[in-house]
């Protein structure tokens, strides 16, 4: 005998049969009136999404036409006084005095919007807890932490395009940069807020970070490190190029013209490799596996010194590689600032990096690459970037500890007695 069909919610009607008892699920019509508006929701966001592809496409072609129209000389000329104006009027750098240590970080960095942060595999809480675990180590004290100011949008306009910048007020747009869909279908103005803002914040520290560095040696912000964006385009949850701004920065307002980026994240930084495509005050080391995301073999034209890991390498191969890389560097450029791109996707377990690095082998790489500036006597900036495991703001956190106990940075208090001592650079 049949029981009678049981009622579910959403119109969903489970109707028993016969046969050894199993379930036949019908869709009534109720049930199709509820899946109708999702299927035209994922349809219109994808729509959306190649009408933005589109429109981007168009704005470049017509920015290159206009270009191709003027003088190159002239346009050069005016771009490069704009550029300057624009820095020289920013309020990103700001004097800070020596009870601070260089460790940068403000609780506006960390994202949250209704949980659906989560459904990227980054950890969007990430610096907060790094900041966290230093503060209950006692590595550095919660006073002692420099917090940055929002970059504004005439500090973006030093290295982003105004239609690139306009393009990020459609949500949809936001949406494929961070890799998280469902961000289309709110209001731009939430986006602006809940995870754009906090972006502003972390390129205000990445910036701000040069001028420390060049100050007191070093400096660290816990956070930053976009580096798949440039000034034209984001992606791979990089929305602002904050490593091309600190850059510009410098280059204007610290009297530096050689620059070594070091990009130790699992991922290529294509961002700022376009950004500073042939230009010969920078010089981009770049070890990167070239099996994952982005694929940019047009970028990769513009890596000074390419060292591809491949996917499943280990530990103590991976740092053996980067000792043999650094000693090429040393030979090969005369850095006046390092600006090291410091993620943690390589860690064993990593669902995007897909190498095999320990946790006590980031601290060793990270000791490495601030000795090889400390026995140079080079300014070195470093930004935390990708990682994708909760583990990682633990193992961030220890190497920042291993680097305050080598020496290598100085993050003690540095007021005794109300008398403020004099930072010692690294």
């Amino acid at each position: 005998m049949e029981p009678e069909a049981n009622e579910l919610p959403k119109g969903l009607v489970l109707v028993f049969t016969n046969m050894k008892n199993s379930v036949m699920p019908i869709w009534t019509e109720s049930t199709r009136n509820l899946i109708t508006p999702v299927v035209v929701l994922v349809i219109t966001f994808a729509a959306t999404v190649k009408l933005s592809q589109s429109l981007y496409r168009y704005s470049r072609r017509r920015a290159r036409n206009r270009s191709e129209t003027m003088s190159p000389a002239s346009s050069s000329g005016n771009d490069a006084d704009v550029r300057r104006s624009r820095v020289r009027s920013s309020k990103l750098y700001f004097d800070i005095p020596n009870s601070k240590v260089p460790l940068i970080y403000s609780s506006a960095y960390d994202i949250s919007f209704l949980g659906i942060e989560k459904l990227h595999p980054f950890d969007s809480a990430k610096w907060g807890r790094i900041c966290g675990f230093l503060l209950v180590d006692n590595v550095v004290d919660k006073n002692c932490i420099v917090e940055p100011r929002e970059a504004s949008k005439n500090d973006l306009l030093v290295v982003h395009s105004e239609a690139y910048l306009n393009s990020l007020k459609k949500s949809a747009n936001v949406a494929m940069i961070i890799e998280v869909p469902p961000v289309a279908v709110f209001p731009n103005c939430l986006v602006q807020q809940k995870v754009l803002y906090p972006f502003l914040n972390q390129v205000g520290g990445t910036v701000l970070a040069a001028k420390l560095a060049k100050e007191r040696g070093w400096a660290i912000n816990i956070g930053g490190g976009f580096h798949h964006c440039s000034g034209e385009k984001g992606g791979g949850f990089c929305v602002y190029a904050d490593i091309s701004l600190c850059i510009h920065f410098a280059f204007e307002l610290l009297n530096i013209s050689r620059v070594m980026i070091i990009d130790l994240d699992a991922h290529q930084g294509n961002g700022h490799e376009t950004d500073f495509a042939n230009d010969s005050r920078v010089y981009i080391l770049d070890m990167y596996n070239p099996g994952i995301y982005p694929f940019d073999y047009e970028a990769r034209r513009y890596i000074d010194q390419k060292v591809e890991v491949a996917s499943g390498t280990t530990t103590n191969e991976y740092l053996r590689k980067l000792d043999e890389a650094l000693e090429v560097a040393v030979h090969s450029f005369d850095p006046e600032l390092i600006v090291y791109n410091a993620g943690t996707d390589i860690l064993d377990g990593d669902p995007l990096g897909q190498l095999k690095v320990s946790p006590d082998g980031i601290t060793n790489r990270d000791e490495k690459v601030f000795s090889f500036a400390r026995n140079r006597n080079i300014p070195i900036v470093m930004l935390t970037s990708g990682g994708y495991m909760k583990s990682s703001a633990r193992v961030i956190a220890n190497s920042i500890t291993n680097l305050s106990k080598k020496s290598l940075i100085d993050t003690v208090d540095r007021v005794i007695g109300g008398v403020e001592l004099k930072h010692q650079g690294a």
